[in-house]
């Protein structure tokens, strides 16, 4: 049986960018569960400007090798939305998959 893995993605947002980054996010935010994941949540760091964390579970390894292409590429007609708004655009996205000690 698979267990479910934390994702953890984080990525610094250009400041002159901030709003419009935030308004694509409530969308995608919307439509993440359509791709497996659950427990959303969503940060901006107080002690390093503009960067922004996102946390969610999903089921399993391939949903998270999915959606870490998806997220990364600016080919998806909703997740590219925020490519311009990143620091370096979507492959500055960094993610990664941890799973749950016990």
């Amino acid at each position: 049986m698979t267990k479910p893995l934390q994702i953890f993605m984080e990525y610094k947002v250009k400041e002159a960018q901030i709003g419009r980054y935030e308004e694509a996010m409530k969308e995608i935010i919307q439509v993440l569960p359509e791709y497996g994941a659950s427990q959303i949540e969503w940060f901006v760091a107080e002690d390093q400007p503009h960067l922004y964390v996102e946390m969610f579970a999903v089921p399993t390894l391939s949903h998270y090798h999915v959606l870490k292409k998806l997220r990364r590429s600016e080919e998806h007609s909703l997740f590219r939305k925020i490519a311009p708004y990143i620091e370096g655009g979507a492959e500055n996205i960094h993610c990664w998959a941890f799973q749950r000690k016990e």
